[in-house]
């Protein structure tokens, strides 16, 4: 793999993995365990994409969230996703007051939603109709309330959670909410002995304890040189290609795809591999993206992004799965 020769560059990858290292040492001190989706939920956010988590209760996700809150330094706010949220619980409203004078005037009451790090909790207790008053600010960053648009600061970033074990009072999240997801990370229940360590940790105070190391401007430089990482046109024509056979309706397709799926990813699951890709290659120190890369990410990118069909179920396969197939179908076929 090509290392970075440029002196200029080199220290800024350098600078760039430290940053990330200092974040990772604070959200230590909040957060058991959980490397591998700490590391992927940092690449979305250097990425600017969002992140859906989803484990069953009580294994850290509101927890993580909050402390990445405190080492980001950002504003942060969280809305607890219930059935009964309207969208304008989320977005704000325009609402009439009297002013010193006695005449009323229509005044925009900003809601939750402005914020720079988002904490959607339960996302998937709330109705459509609420659902849907989050795709504009997802994808665009901006909010529509009547007839004016309100920009959100940069970097702005939406973490879901969502519970898969309680189907009560829930709302499967529409396919063109999950499709704003940059990634859909797997908290997974913590061993004996990390659950040990977190009951020691919560013994001890149940308040995060993380430090601020970065700001939001420095968030933004890192994306900027992530911009410029450069990807030979060999894996760039990979990632297209695994995304490209999720897709059982195109003549070049895999046969994982004809037999198991009923409908592929959409081209944000091409684009969202790159971005991340390019984050996740400065993060290991360095300046190309390979397939390796691809690979890595290629899980948390496709999960929440091709639905499998029932021959699929019939033979107990779940989308972990397909998705292991379509890479390894996707290696034989790029040689």
């Amino acid at each position: 793999m090509e290392k970075i020769n440029n002196t200029e560059n080199l220290e800024k990858v350098k600078m760039f993995s430290e940053k990330i290292a200092r974040i990772k040492n604070e959200l230590r001190k909040d957060v058991v365990g959980q490397e591998d989706v700490i590391n992927n939920v940092l690449v979305a956010i250097v990425a600017g994409g969002n992140v859906l988590l989803e484990g069953v209760p009580g294994v850290g996700k509101t927890r993580m969230v909050r402390s990445l809150s405190r080492t980001l330094a950002l504003p942060f706010s969280r809305i607890q996703f219930t059935p009964d949220l309207m969208p304008s619980d989320v977005t704000g409203t325009n609402i009439v007051e009297k002013d010193e004078n006695g005449r009323l005037n229509t005044k925009f009451r900003r809601g939750p939603i402005f914020a720079n790090l988002v904490l959607a909790d339960e996302i998937n207790r709330a109705t459509p109709k609420t659902q849907s008053a989050m795709l504009e600010v997802m994808q665009e960053h901006k909010i529509t309330v009547g007839d004016n648009t309100y920009k959100l600061e940069e970097p702005f970033f939406v973490m879901a959670t969502e519970n898969p074990v309680e189907q009560d009072g829930t709302y499967p999240l529409p396919e063109a909410q999950m499709d704003r997801f940059m990634f859909k990370l797997i908290v997974n229940f913590p061993g004996n002995k990390e659950l040990a360590d977190i009951v020691r940790m919560t013994g001890i105070t149940m308040e995060e304890t993380a430090e601020a190391v970065i700001s939001g401007e420095e968030i933004l430089a890192m994306r900027s040189l992530a911009a410029t990482v450069p990807v030979a046109e060999k894996v760039l024509q990979y990632a297209v290609n695994l995304v490209g056979y999720t897709h059982p309706e195109l003549a070049e397709t895999s046969d994982t795809a004809k037999k198991y799926i009923k409908y592929g990813a959409s081209p944000r699951a091409a684009q969202a591999l790159i971005t991340a890709a390019k984050v996740r290659a400065l993060m290991n120190g360095n300046y190309n993206v390979s397939i390796e890369d691809i690979d890595a990410l290629a899980p948390h990118v496709l999960r929440h992004r091709i639905k499998i069909n029932y021959t699929a179920i019939n033979e107990k396969l779940n989308v972990e799965d397909i998705v292991d197939a379509l890479l390894k179908e996707n290696k034989k076929l790029s040689k």
